[in-house]
């Protein structure tokens, strides 16, 4: 489409020179070429857009450099931009309603309107499937466990029994639920197994990266409530409660019985203890280990945690350390000369 149909649909504003000018694709500031359209979002970039090959970006009002790229002139570049993807992006796979031939549908199976079940998917006896749910090839739904409505969950997923999904999931590949807890106690001599009689209740709105783990509560249940956003590589220790809203990021590791309250932000590779607290919208950065409680409305970070501002204040220092040791060093050999 012309550079000027794109700017009435995401209601900017083009120079009117440039307003002929063909556009075939999207592309970041790095990827684009001529007949590309980009977007310049955040400052650290700039550098990136002056150089990039796109025909046109995306920019804010009040923007005003020159650039070899005509601009379209918006609000909010980035969102403006998700908003034309749909338009350029290839169509979308269109999944046959039904079940395969070759699924295992077990007794007392419920499976709603429209429901898509793969190749090879196995439901074992008194699940429930919601309708318009989309169950992918190889995919295992244990006893009684039940997906909620407008469900998507893609091929190799293991939900085992008892577990409960709500409505408007996406749960990618590799993704378990219901594993049992790591619960053991060092008796006679040896690490004895503890039942993990527990269950897993996911809320609904939750999305699931690849390879994530969710273990059963020993009794009682873990919990992800509405909203949830969880990267791949995740692993949630049983009984864990994780609140509304939450983001945990790529390799997160949350031990058993550990609360995450709403709005919380854990960047990549957090590991929090066990039966702790975190409040609140707080944020973790990445890396940090946490052993203690957290408070909400704050920020975290380092190995162990803690208060941003003590982190910076600590990080700085130890960045001198060496010119400490230094002068140590030279006191120590002055105090040892004969006087």
């Amino acid at each position: 489409m012309t550079l000027r149909e794109v700017a009435e649909k995401i209601g900017g504003w083009v120079d009117p020179q440039h307003g002929g000018l063909e556009i075939h694709g999207l592309a970041s500031l790095t990827d684009a070429n001529s007949g590309d359209l980009a977007f310049y979002g955040n400052p650290k970039y700039l550098s990136q857009l002056r150089k990039t090959c796109a025909s046109a970006v995306l920019v804010s009002h009040g923007f005003g450099e020159q650039l070899s790229a005509a601009c379209v002139w918006v609000d909010q570049p980035a969102s403006a931009f998700a908003s034309l993807l749909p338009l350029f992006a290839p169509k979308p796979i269109v999944l046959q309603i039904g079940i395969h031939p070759t699924a295992l549908i077990g007794e007392g199976v419920s499976l709603g309107e429209n429901v898509s079940v793969g190749a090879y998917a196995i439901l074992e006896a008194g699940v429930h499937i919601g309708a318009r749910t989309f169950l992918g090839a190889y995919s295992y739904i244990g006893h009684d466990s039940s997906v909620g409505e407008d469900s998507h969950i893609h091929p190799r997923v293991t939900i085992r029994e008892r577990c409960t999904i709500g409505a408007r999931a996406v749960i990618h590949p590799g993704v378990v639920i219901g594993a049992d807890g790591f619960g053991f106690e060092f008796r006679e001599g040896r690490q004895q197994k503890i039942p993990q009689t527990g269950t897993v209740c996911i809320d609904d709105d939750v999305e699931i990266g690849s390879n994530s783990t969710i273990d059963r509560a020993r009794f009682g249940r873990t919990w992800i409530q509405t909203g949830v956003k969880i990267d791949n590589l995740v692993q949630i220790g049983h009984n864990c409660v994780i609140g509304e809203h939450s983001v945990l990021c790529a390799q997160v590791g949350v031990s058993g019985s550990t609360r995450v309250g709403k709005n919380v932000s854990l960047a990549g590779k957090v590991g929090l203890n066990g039966h702790i607290v975190i409040g609140d919208r707080a944020m973790v950065g990445s890396m940090s280990g946490v052993g203690r409680s957290i408070p909400p409305d704050t920020i975290y970070m380092g190995a162990p945690a803690r208060p941003i501002d003590k982190y910076k204040k600590n990080y700085s220092q130890l960045q001198s350390i060496h010119r400490l040791y230094d002068r140590v060093t030279k006191l120590e050999a002055e105090n040892k000369r004969p006087t």
